[in-house]
């Protein structure tokens, strides 16, 4: 899998810990896994159902414009508290209530096995009206281990959740119109 990494994001959280800081929060700033996003998973166009897949078939396009991670240490788990932000604008077929854009999150250890991973959902009331919108998605996950080491090379993978033809439509396009 290839990853664009959201590092700048990180600088902010690890300056908020400086100054006193116990043995806790210095193992959660050492071990806090950095988001990571899959390449592929960045960007979501979805058409209406149909055959048509030209500009005026677009219901809505949505990207994953941010992530970012912060710890906390207990004493047998790391609690991982990321956010993510979706935005999506609407396209001409909007329709609908409710525009639901899906995204998931995956935890890997550092062989690249997926330890945990769930699939989720963000919500949008699109319109002509209200063509725009934005979501913070705020998660907690959690990483029980045996010892400090255990913790070390996890990542936490995101991303939006295209159906394989919507895969091919990100792929083909990538780079158009930007």
């Amino acid at each position: 899998m290839k990853f664009v990494r959201f590092a700048y994001l990180l600088a902010p959280l690890a300056l908020a810990g400086c100054g006193g800081s116990s043995a806790k929060d210095e193992m959660a700033a050492a071990y806090c896994p950095s988001p990571q996003t899959v390449a592929d998973a960045q960007r979501l166009t979805r058409f209406k159902p149909g055959p048509g897949r030209d500009p005026r078939d677009i219901m809505f396009e949505a990207t994953l414009a941010n992530a970012a991670t912060s710890c906390s240490v207990s004493r047998d788990r790391l609690d991982i508290e990321l956010k993510v932000l979706v935005a999506v604008n609407a396209g001409p077929s909007v329709g609908g209530p409710v525009s639901s854009v899906p995204y998931f999150v995956r935890v890997v250890d550092a062989r690249g096995n997926v330890t945990q991973g769930r699939d989720f959902t963000a919500d949008f009331k699109l319109s002509s009206t209200s063509p725009r919108g934005q979501s913070l998605e705020e998660l907690t996950l959690t990483l029980p281990f045996g010892k400090a080491a255990d913790l070390g090379g996890y990542s936490v993978a995101v991303g939006l959740k295209p159906t394989p033809e919507e895969l091919q439509y990100n792929r083909r396009n990538a780079g158009v119109g930007r």
